[in-house]
């Protein structure tokens, strides 16, 4: 039996990183796939919101096709799904219950659930919103693969009933994030989309730290941010970085800034990919502090965490550059031998193979759904819309 896997992904973009950190994960995971030898179809619903900024309308390392609705989906992919390896729905995927069903149904081949949002999607199975995955869907899942671990694996299983969920963390591309060192333009900056949840925290160890600094400099990078909010004069504003301008970002600031949304701190044991890219560019961390962190980063030798301003500016004005610097050389070789999208790619790898070989009838052809390939004329040629 091969290990060369032929894997469907149904995620919620790859082709556009605009307003989608799910694009970010995906190239990085995919782009490892395929260099270990696996075959890889993505499969995109085509929204009018992504459509104009397709900055990777085509990766090289996988097919990308694009879909307008879930009949064309049905009749047009049918077969590739039924005779997968293993096929993968991510969150926030359009129609997600829809999708996810059809494809616990048809798929002959490992079937998993990825979320890229698992805080977020507990709490909204919790408030009863199903928007991309229901309570029922999860045991139908084989696998789980969950970007938080910790203790919300646990529930998974016993109160969800998922047969395993599984720890796939968010990940970085060594080629993309790396130190170039230069004169830095800010001491402290941040990158991320406008949240409610995340600006108090951002208010309290960057905004207030520049209002009692005023000779410091610092920036926020991202958009969404309401027009209401006071920047001081010397904060500077992005209001959209694209993926090819992070590094250099990360690479103009003494200390960089890491904020998590409420969820995420409830769950604990959920790092953000900005975590990741920001310590292997070398820039020491500043973040807010929450469960599991310790198990990412040694807290005091590879990352700096605060509480409030005061212990911001602290930081940002009494660490010596010696520190500074060991410090982030320090969180670079741990993400380097832990972090990259290359060991998410194996373990993935690993999970896949892992469960295929636990059930041996995975691969048998299921009953053919005559509806399902009622129109493949329908179906668009290889490469998808442009």
């Amino acid at each position: 039996m091969s290990d060369r896997l032929d894997i469907v992904i149904l995620g919620l973009s790859i082709t556009s990183s605009w307003g989608n950190g799910h694009a970010t994960t995906y190239r990085g995971l995919l782009r490892e796939l395929a260099a270990r030898g696996h075959r890889i179809l993505f499969l995109e619903r085509d929204v009018p919101w992504y459509a104009p900024h397709r900055d990777l309308p085509n990766p090289v390392y996988c097919e990308t096709e694009l879909y307008q609705s879930l009949e064309e989906l049905r009749d047009c992919f049918a077969d590739r799904v039924r005779r997968a390896d293993a096929v993968i729905v991510g969150s926030y995927v359009p129609a997600g219950v829809e999708v996810g069903k059809w494809v616990t149904r048809n798929a002959g081949g490992v079937t998993a659930f990825y979320d890229i949002d698992t805080p977020v999607t507990l709490a909204k199975l919790s408030r009863g919103d199903y928007e991309y995955l229901s309570p029922d869907l999860i045991p139908a899942y084989n696998l789980y693969l969950s970007f938080t671990g910790g203790p919300t694996l646990q529930r998974l299983e016993r109160e969800y009933g998922s047969p395993s969920a599984l720890p796939l963390y968010c990940s970085f591309d060594p080629s993309l994030y790396y130190p170039e060192p230069q004169p830095p333009k800010w001491d402290l900056g941040y990158m991320g989309t406008y949240s409610d949840d995340r600006q108090p925290t951002l208010n309290e160890l960057l905004v207030e730290p520049a209002r009692n600094w005023p000779e410091g400099r610092f920036a926020v990078a991202g958009p969404q941010y309401p027009s209401s909010i006071e920047w001081p004069d010397n904060v500077t504003r992005i209001e959209h970085l694209p993926p090819a301008k992070h590094r250099e970002f990360y690479n103009s600031q003494r200390f960089t800034l890491n904020v998590t949304r409420d969820d995420m701190i409830r769950a604990g044991y959920s790092p953000s990919v900005r975590l990741f890219e920001a310590a292997a560019c070398g820039t020491p961390i500043i973040s807010d502090a929450w469960d599991g962190l310790e198990t990412i980063f040694e807290i005091g030798t590879e990352i700096f965490t605060a509480r409030s301003r005061e212990q911001a500016l602290q930081i940002l004005r009494q660490t010596d550059e010696a520190t500074r610097l060991s410090m982030g050389n320090r969180a670079r070789r741990r993400v380097m031998s832990e972090h990259t999208a290359a060991h998410r790619a194996e373990q993935l790898e690993r999970y896949l193979l892992s469960a295929r070989a636990a059930r041996p009838d995975f691969g048998e052809p299921k009953t053919r759904d005559e509806r399902l390939f009622s129109d493949e004329s329908r179906c668009l040629p290889a490469g998808g819309r442009e």
